[in-house]
C-alpha cells in the first residue's frame, strides 16, 4: 500500500484530508472610504424608467458584487453591476445612502 501512496505522492496528490492541509493565507480586503462615493439618479435612456446609480466605489469586482447583492436583498429590487458601478432599479437614493453609511462609507448625494 506504501508504494501507492508515494506513486500518488509524486503525481501530486496529498493523502492529509483537506481540514488539514494548510489554505493558502488570505490577506483581509481593505477597503479605501475616504474617498466618498456619490448615488445619482438616471433616467436617460431607460425610457423614463428611473434607476439609482452608485458610483466610486472601490474597484473591487468581488466586492461590488456582494454590495449589489446585500443591497438588493435589502431593499427588495432588482439591480446589476455594470462599469464599475452598482444601478438598482427606482428610486434608492435614501435607503442606499443609510445602507452604505453604515459600511463606512462617506456618500454624497449627486444631480437633482
Amino acid at each position: 500500500m506504501s508504494d501507492l501512496f508515494e506513486q500518488l505522492k509524486n503525481l501530486g496528490f496529498n493523502r492529509l484530508p483537506d481540514s488539514e492541509q494548510a489554505a493558502p493565507e488570505q490577506q483581509p480586503l481593505s477597503i479605501d472610504t475616504s474617498q466618498p462615493v456619490k448615488i445619482q439618479r438616471q433616467t436617460k435612456g431607460r425610457n423614463g424608467k428611473g434607476v439609482t446609480v452608485i458610483m466610486q466605489l472601490p474597484d473591487n469586482v468581488e466586492l461590488l458584487e456582494n454590495y449589489a447583492k446585500q443591497l438588493r436583498k435589502q431593499l427588495s429590487v432588482g439591480g446589476a453591476v455594470k462599469d464599475g458601478t452598482i444601478e438598482l432599479q427606482g428610486d434608492q437614493r435614501q435607503a442606499a445612502k443609510s445602507w452604505l453609511e453604515q459600511q463606512g462609507f462617506r456618500v454624497k448625494l449627486a444631480g437633482g
